[in-house]
């Protein structure tokens, strides 16, 4: 069995998003969690600009996958700050 089968399949992994609230993990539908994750976005770009922001995307990804990336990053984030490690 190949690593992504094992890991996919084992009783451990998360099958349901978590928030933290008051210091604590608690389980929360796909749609609060999505949510509080832009706000987080939002509040850091807000507070210190969209340059704060950055992202990763993976070399070894295809280029179309990689491109709607980088359009994600500037268009989206307004970030000019993506990275996809290609010098590895």
């Amino acid at each position: 069995m190949d690593t992504v089968t094992k890991h996919t399949y084992r009783r451990q992994r998360l099958t349901t998003p978590l928030v933290r609230e008051e210091g604590e993990l608690r389980p929360a539908s796909w749609d609060e969690a999505i949510e509080r994750a832009a706000a987080g976005l939002r509040q850091v770009s807000v507070e210190h600009g969209s340059n704060a922001l950055g992202m990763f995307s993976c070399s070894k990804a295809t280029n179309e996958v990689n491109y709607a990336a980088q359009k994600f990053s500037r268009v989206v984030l307004g970030s000019n700050n993506i990275d996809s490690c290609n010098r590895t």
